[in-house]
């Protein structure tokens, strides 16, 4: 396990500059068409004052939340992502792993409104990292997290475990990514072992797509 998660972070390492090129160019389709709007627009829908974006990346959630007057702080496990973020524009971007945010030993603030993770909770052991986010959220605060969603890319084999993204349909250099899966189940387990309430569930879906293109998960 740990080995996957150290080539987790390793590919994202290698994938920066290439990710960095991707999403500020709008070649990533599903985002552009469904998923970019929906997260924000669930953020938003909170009207939270102070926001922590979880693997924040090169920090387009913190720009869009920052133009909209809302405190957007920003965290992420690589240093060219996080530079990027800053660079754009972002004040308050921390640099730190999740197994640091697991145990505390990075300050990234607290008292947050809410805490979003946008396609950003890819390894298998998220319980301590989640039960350490709801100790930074304000009484009533929430969790907004945005995930592949199981049921479009189970592809037959519809039980937790480590699959590769090989990033075939990018233009550019891409080093081959492991993710784990989950189930809608363990999504749900995951996210009340970690103290979390469930209070809404959305699939946001393209008019012209079969199936969604994401969960949306918000937990208080």
């Amino acid at each position: 396990m740990a080995s996957r998660e150290a080539a987790l972070l390793q590919s994202w390492q290698y994938n920066a500059q290439a990710w960095i090129d991707a999403v500020r160019g709008g070649a990533i389709e599903s985002r552009q068409q469904v998923t970019n709007q929906a997260i924000l627009l669930a953020v938003l829908g909170r009207q939270p004052d102070r926001v922590l974006d979880l693997g924040c990346g090169e920090g387009w959630l913190l720009r869009m939340l920052a133009d909209r007057g809302i405190d957007a702080h920003g965290v992420d496990g690589d240093a060219a992502l996080v530079e990027a973020a800053r660079a754009a524009g972002s004040a308050h971007v921390y640099q730190a792993s999740y197994e640091q945010l697991a145990t505390g030993v990075v300050d990234i603030g607290t008292g947050y409104d809410l805490i979003c993770a946008n396609f950003a909770l890819l390894q298998q052991d998220i319980i301590a990292l989640l039960a350490a986010m709801k100790a930074l959220l304000v009484p009533g605060g929430a969790l907004v997290i945005q995930t592949l969603h199981p049921w479009s890319v189970a592809d037959g084999d519809y039980q937790d475990g480590w699959r590769e993204e090989s990033f075939a349909g990018f233009t550019g250099q891409w080093q081959p990514m492991p993710w784990y899966f989950r189930t809608l189940a363990s999504w749900f387990n995951a996210l009340d072992m970690a103290g979390f309430r469930l209070v809404s569930l959305q699939e946001p879906q393209h008019p012209q797509q079969a199936v969604p293109q994401s969960l949306l998960l918000v937990a208080e």
